[in-house]
Order: C-alpha cells, then structure tokens, then sequence
C-alpha cells in the first residue's frame, strides 16, 4: 500500500529495497535484547551465563544446571555421532534408518507439494485473474491474508503441544484441500468470482498455519536420531527447498496448460494423498523422547541395528576418556580413600520437542 500510487515499474524496485533495509534494521535492533542461546554458551564453556538465560525461560527454583549438564552432554554425544557415522548411514540407510527418514524428510516435501510458496509467489496472478483488477485491493487482500497466517500459527503453537501433531496435520491437510477446492469454483466455467477466490485463499492460509506450515520443521526434529540430526536435518531442508522451486517454477505453465480450475483441483487431490500417506506413516512424537522414538523405528521395522549403534555409540566415550588419561603409578603406602561425587539428578526424560530445539 505505501507504493500503491508510485509507477509499477519503480513501485517493485522500491518494495525490494525496503524489504533489505528494514530486516536489517530489526536484526540490528534485536541483538540488544536477544540473549544468547544456552547450547552456544555451553559449547563455548560458558555455562554460568547459560543458566542465566535458562532462568529467564523455566520457573523460579528450578534447577537449571541439570538443564546445562543435559545440554552438555547432548553435544558430546552429537560430536562423537558427527564423529562416527559418516554419509553412508543418510545414501544406503538400514530399514529403520530409511523409515525415520521417509518420515521427515517427506514431510519437509510434502509441506511445499502442497502449493503454499506457489501460490503465495503468485497471489497477485490468482486475485487479477478471479476478476480483482485494482492494485489497491490486491494488496489489501495480500495484508489480510498475511495476517490470517500469522495468527493462526500463534494458536498452532499452543495446540500442537495440547492436542498432538498428528491430528493437527489432519485437520490442515482436509482443510488445505477443500479450501483449494473452493478457490477451483471460482474459475468453473471460464467465469470468475472474486468472492470464491479470496474467500478460498482465506482458509487455506489458515488450515495450511494450523498443521502443516509449523510441523514440517517440528516433525524432522522429533524423528530423526542423534546420530544423523545433522546430516538429516540438511537433506530435508534441501529437498524442502527443491519442492518449492519446483512447483513455483512451473505453476503458471501448468496453470495455463490444465486452466485455473484444473490446477487448484491437482493441488486439493495432492493434499489428500498426503493426508493417506501421513495417516499410514506419521507417528505420534508428542511428549516422546528421542530415544523412544529411535525404539518406535527399530520396532517397527525390526531393525535392532539402530538402538545397538546408538547403545555401543555413547558408551565409547565413558571409557575413550578414561583410556586417554595417563595411569597413575601404583604406591605402597596407604592412602585416603576419595569421596564419591553426588550423582547429578537428572530430570525426567524432556518431551522430543523441547530436546529436538536445543539440538
């Protein structure tokens, strides 16, 4: 709107100019009140500072330094995963590896297969060719349904740790369908109807923000073991990325090829063999730790091989680091017997969500 009445040909110049100056300035800004991240500060050996700022986050009296030891010992185990296992594991998988990773990574593709930076990279194409001509209302529509978006995902944020991940996904996936099918009435029979359009585009920010726009990064998060998080988590943001280019680089041609109508429809149909496919192999992650769900794969395919490497993997390092001290020289003459050191109480096992963020 603030370039609405600038020439087209400067109005674009200006927007993109403006969206590099102004996230500079937030970022800027921003590192004056934005604490560090406490896994940085362990792994720089500051962990005094790191409690400081997990106190800002849990309740007061709360033991954040078994948080600190938790944090500390997680990195340990992903440099000497980072360590042991090379890209093999990712290219020629075993049966439980390939389906935790059928697992996220395809729900990092199945996130753009259903046409979201597509049809958000060419909103104004849809709005002009449903009838809305006027470049003030465009952008108009364009503020409301960014705003629906952003709304909606603050409450999936509150639902998808009260009501579980999968049933969000559902709901998303039906939702995302049926409005994609109402944007499809808007183009039935050669006519337009800017109420369908925008209407339809309506719901489907909403539904796509309630499951599938926040999950397809929780779920690879909760799913993918220790010991290909990194690796993992780099395929499926890759393959995330090669989604999105693919459909927004080919959805005017084939919206030309099929028509308006025909393409919305292909997009509804897409979102319900996604919604098969996430019914038959989407589990559950919520309030489960990793290694539960590292048990769940092994299970479920009846490959042991993942919790035997991940058992034999962290246990190296307890006598690796007692191998490497040098052995003390044996004394006759008595000596004081050391105390033992209290064991570090640990806390219950956290949900896979708040592990899989730290990592």
């Amino acid at each position: 709107l603030l370039f609405s009445g600038v020439d087209e040909s400067i109005a674009w110049r200006l927007m993109f100019a403006l969206g590099a100056i102004l996230p500079t300035c937030v970022i800027y800004f921003s590192t004056f009140v934005m604490p560090e991240s406490p896994r940085w500060l362990v792994s720089k050996n500051r962990e005094s500072e790191a409690q400081e700022v997990l106190k800002m986050v849990y309740p007061d009296g709360y033991d954040v330094g078994v948080i600190v030891q938790e944090i500390r010992e997680g990195i340990e185990k992903e440099s000497i995963a980072e360590h042991a296992i090379g890209w093999d594991v990712i290219l020629f998988p075993s049966p439980a590896f390939k389906r935790m990773l059928m697992v996220g990574v395809g729900t990092a593709i199945a996130q753009q297969a259903v046409g979201i930076d597509a049809i958000q990279y060419f909103l104004v194409y849809i709005l002009d060719e449903s009838g809305i001509k006027s470049r003030n209302a465009q952008m108009g529509i364009l503020i409301v349904l960014g705003f629906i978006k952003l709304a909606v995902i603050v409450l999936a944020g509150h639902l998808f740790d009260k009501k579980g991940r999968r049933p969000l996904f559902f709901v998303s996936l039906l939702g995302c369908s049926i409005s994609l099918f109402l944007v499809s009435f808007a183009f039935v029979g050669g006519r337009s109807s800017e109420g369908f359009a925008v209407f339809g585009l309506a719901l489907y920010m909403a539904f796509f923000s309630v499951g599938m726009g926040p999950g397809a990064w929780l779920i690879p998060s909760e799913v993918f073991s220790t010991m290909i998080r990194a690796k993992a988590m780099s395929v499926a943001t890759f393959m995330n990325r090669v989604t999105a280019t693919i459909m927004s680089s080919t959805f005017l041609s084939v919206a030309n090829a099929m028509s308006w109508a025909g393409f919305f429809i292909l997009l509804a149909v897409v979102c319900l063999l996604i919604l098969v496919w996430m019914y038959i192999y989407l589990p559950e992650t919520k309030g489960r730790p990793l290694e539960e769900m590292s048990q769940y794969f092994a299970e479920i395919t009846g490959d042991r091989s993942i919790t035997e490497a991940e058992a034999l993997l962290y246990r190296q390092d307890e006598p690796s680091v007692e191998s490497s001290r040098p052995q003390p020289v044996i004394d006759a003459r008595p000596k004081s017997v050391p105390k033992k050191k209290p064991a570090v109480e640990k806390p219950p096992p956290e949900d896979a969500h708040v592990v899989g963020t730290m990592a």
